[in-house]
């Protein structure tokens, strides 16, 4: 029989092996826990801790006080802190949700599982990413097709814990995929509502349109999840249990029906705090932030209550920046500053993350650590934290940050990204960064003049905003990184983007805030918006449009050698795919010369965005002005394109 001493001389990982929980470690090097009774000390003592995985969906970095924001309220996120790690440095594998949620799930990169962007509610199975066939003639590289389903060959972290026999369960939003792929078939006992799709269907307040999932009139999402997870750790409370809460929050959609997404008390609380002069000031928004902080409570308070949080490991995390491209109830939704960019960038706006880790009896509470940690690490992590081996046959990209969380050097400096795509957001371009210490180095696959790659490269401790790019300066310092990057890509055998072969200089896909889509890109002409169709499917819109309600009337002066009617194209409020019902086709004189057209638009709702389809063949139109007016005449929205234009940044 080992003595007290004999114990104090084990590390945490053999104490673990030999069947002790973390609060039995923690008794045995000495620690105080604070704990409900003896008896939940008792049980504490005798199985493995619980873990609980708090994800949020496009929450920035500074989306939080604890991270800075003087507009948003979040004590429940604190609170979390207090009892752990904070990370200063922690990333997504990737800008946007569903790959970085793919790593989360198996510890691997997002290139290697071929999920690079969330597509995973899309109808169509694609199990593996490809390179597209074809791409505009503004766009100098052919980016890829990501898969579209977290294939089942992977052992995800709800398998390896059900192996070891913890209940588990999953509440909230999923996006890898529908069944055959959902949480029910990757390793969870239960999951709440079961969906496959992006967002709240239907938006945040019930009636929500998840198939048999009752709701009360005018519940919110985040409130009902948090009363399922609840439900879920008071049923399982003699654990082992896991338990994935997912938000839906604060993703979009932000207003539904001309109604605000966040609750109306907490929409009038933060309008009385809005400071123009502070970059976040969208009072919807910190609602939604609110909302969510509120459900850790929740979550926290039940596990105290229960005798349970002195046993249970908490994780809190984001998977991708804050949306900051685009304005909602007169203000842009959040701000990511000081860093670059946001959601759907490769800048550190768009994958830095809030991170917070609670082990009792392990993690010093309320400490702050610098480490660079990614989301490939939590499941061999987790793993490590409870003293579970993989599979003989299952490989990790991350590694177990345990030595981070128990306050000693990681022994790793260096992460990746991949993001081989095309975006609205920031003109971004298919590309892949190396983080290795402070020196962070951005790959724009073929994107100088002659195809071949660009590069930027910052130093981050002395530019957290990526402002100076010394490339340039540092040319043995970019090969040297490129050269990781190379070999990760490599070894993760990423799917790489191609050279476009019908890539022409001067084309655009921007220009005065409208972007070109379809069979055509823009050209260049001193007063007009060029359109260059190559095919039957020219399409040019303008987003982020307007908050005043319809019907509307689209106005436009254009001259087409092209062929084939014309059509317009809106989404309602914060949409961002245009329906085959919101659509009213118009006809188009296509002899070269100048004619106004005026398109009626019996929409009632508040115009998110406006696409015109200039024909359905090839050809070049040209576009002299366009206006979106009331049906009395009276213009909301105007571009004049008489003025100059300046190209593609001019937005």
């Amino acid at each position: 029989m080992r003595s007290e001493q004999d114990y104090r001389s084990l590390s945490r990982r053999e104490f673990l092996k030999l069947g002790g929980g973390a609060m039995a470690f923690a008794a045995a090097m000495g620690a105080a826990p604070r704990l409900a009774s003896s008896e939940a000390a008792a049980a504490a003592g005798k199985r493995k801790p619980n873990v609980v995985f708090i994800l949020a969906d496009d929450l920035g970095w500074r989306d939080t006080s604890l991270y800075g924001s003087a507009f948003y309220e979040t004590p429940n996120i604190e609170r979390l802190a207090k009892r752990g790690m904070m990370f200063t440095q922690a990333y997504a594998a990737n800008p946007l949700c569903s790959p970085t949620r793919s790593s989360i799930m198996t510890g691997l990169y997002p290139a290697r599982i071929g999920i690079t962007t969330p597509s995973c509610h899309l109808p169509e199975e694609r199990l593996r990413e490809t390179v597209k066939e074809k791409a505009p003639a503004m766009r100098k590289a052919l980016d890829d097709q990501s898969a579209t389903r977290l294939k089942l060959e992977y052992v995800t972290l709800a398998e390896s814990l059900k192996a070891a026999g913890y209940a588990t369960a999953h509440f909230g939003k999923w996006h890898l995929g529908p069944e055959p792929y959902d949480p029910l078939h990757q390793g969870f006992d239960v999951d709440l509502p079961h969906t496959s799709a992006p967002g709240p269907a239907g938006g945040y307040f019930a009636p929500w349109k998840f198939k048999n999932f009752p709701s009360e009139p005018g519940e919110h999402i985040e409130d009902r999840m948090a009363k399922e997870a609840v439900k879920f750790i008071r049923e399982r409370k003699d654990g082992p249990f896991y338990v994935n809460y997912w938000h839906f929050s604060v993703h979009s959609p932000w207003v539904v029906n001309g109604v605000l997404q966040a609750k109306k008390d907490l929409i009038e609380k933060y309008r009385k705090k809005v400071d123009p002069k502070n970059p976040q000031h969208n009072a919807m928004y910190a609602g939604m932030v609110e909302t969510l902080d509120t459900s850790v409570g929740k979550i926290l308070d039940t596990l105290d209550e229960l005798g349970l949080a002195e046993n249970t490991v908490i994780v809190f995390f984001s998977d991708n920046g804050g949306v900051h491209f685009q304005e909602i109830d007169g203000a842009p939704v959040t701000s990511n500053s000081p860093l670059r960019g946001g959601k759907a960038t490769i800048y550190e706006g768009g994958t830095r993350e809030p991170c917070v880790v609670v082990w009792p009896g392990v993690v010093k509470p309320g400490t702050k650590n610098d480490t660079l940690i990614q989301s490939i690490d939590f499941h061999p992590t987790i793993l490590d934290m409870l003293g579970l081996k993989p599979r003989p046959d299952q490989k990790f990209d991350g590694m177990s940050v345990v030595p981070a969380l128990e306050g000693q050097p990681l022994g790793r400096d260096t992460i990746y990204c991949f993001f081989p795509h095309y975006g609205n957001v920031d003109n971004t371009v298919p590309s892949a960064y190396v983080r290795k210490g402070d020196w962070k180095l951005i790959r724009f696959f073929f994107d100088n003049e002659d195809q071949t790659d660009r590069f930027e490269l910052y130093n981050l401790k002395e530019d957290l905003g990526e402002t100076k790019d010394l490339a340039a300066k540092e040319p043995e310092r970019v090969k040297e990184m490129n050269a990781l990057l190379d070999h990760f890509l490599k070894n993760t055998s990423a799917v790489m983007p191609k050279p476009n072969p019908a890539y022409k200089p001067g084309a655009l896909e921007t220009i005065k805030g409208w972007h070109a889509a379809g069979t055509c890109s823009l050209g260049k002409n001193e007063g007009v918006l060029r359109v260059n169709s190559t095919g039957v499917d020219p399409q040019v819109t303008a987003r982020a449009m307007l908050v005043q309600a319809g019907p509307y009337v689209v106005k436009m002066r254009l001259k087409s050698a092209g062929e084939g009617p014309g059509q317009v194209f809106w989404t309602v409020d914060a949409a961002k795919k245009f329906g085959p019902t919101a659509r009213v086709n118009f006809e188009i004189v296509h002899d070269g010369a100048w004619r106004e057209y005026e398109v009626a638009v019996p929409e009632k709702g508040k115009m998110g965005s406006l696409r015109i389809d200039p024909g359905a063949g090839p050809g070049e139109i040209e576009f002299q002005w366009v206006r979106v007016c009331k049906p009395d005449g009276t213009v909301l929205k105007s571009w004049d394109f008489q003025e100059s234009v300046k190209g593609a940044d001019d937005e």
